[in-house]
């Protein structure tokens, strides 16, 4: 299970000898959470910042009329998190489900930041790693409100290019802003039919 996360860190830079990874492995918990387990819910405080082991994550918004927004998948090697309130420790406005069973680890605000000193290393990942979630939803905002469907379509497939065998079309139509139907009008539009 520690694999996975230690490949994480290496593949970007960060050298980690056994001392420092028995440090992260005594920082971060194991969890397993089944399909539709929620992980963080709206009005909660996110308690912890998870790291996808095995599985598919969702996040999203349910608006006034009880509609869901999906703002993010978080597959296997991806994190998943409202950083707003893990770092603030205000209540979050998003919910994290699953959509498989999933195996992930988790660490705490206090333990990350334990971690931090004792691996400065792990300060400049965490930096560039919040940057480009910050770049990512600014990216996602403005696709939102500028491209076409088709546009956020083409978008969706290079960011997400396997989970189209592994979400249903109502959850990835949910995630487009549009409707299952236009999604399948996409779908020929985008292979030329």
């Amino acid at each position: 299970m520690w694999d996975l996360l230690i490949a994480h860190f290496t593949q970007r830079n960060i050298q980690l000898n056994e001392e420092q990874i028995a440090l992260i492995q005594s920082a971060f918990h194991y969890r397993k959470f089944r399909k539709h387990q929620y992980i963080l819910q709206q009005g909660d405080i996110a308690r912890y910042d998870t790291f996808v082991i095995k599985g598919i994550l969702k996040t999203y918004l349910v608006d006034e009329k009880g509609q869901e927004h999906i703002i993010k998948f978080s597959l296997e090697d991806w994190w998943a998190n409202d950083l707003y309130s893990f770092h603030t420790e205000l209540p979050t406005s998003y919910t994290i489900d699953c959509l498989e069973d999933s195996e992930v680890l988790q660490i705490t605000r206090k333990d990350q930041e334990k971690l931090i000193e004792r691996i400065p290393q792990l300060h400049q990942y965490y930096h560039i790693t919040y940057r480009n979630s910050i770049i990512a939803y600014n990216r996602r905002i403005a696709s939102s409100l500028c491209n076409t469907a088709l546009e956020r379509y083409q978008e969706f497939i290079i960011r997400y290019p396997q989970i189209e065998q592994r979400v249903s079309n109502h959850l990835i139509a949910s995630y487009l802003g549009i409707t299952p139907q236009s999604l399948s009008r996409l779908r020929k539009q985008a292979s030329g039919n």
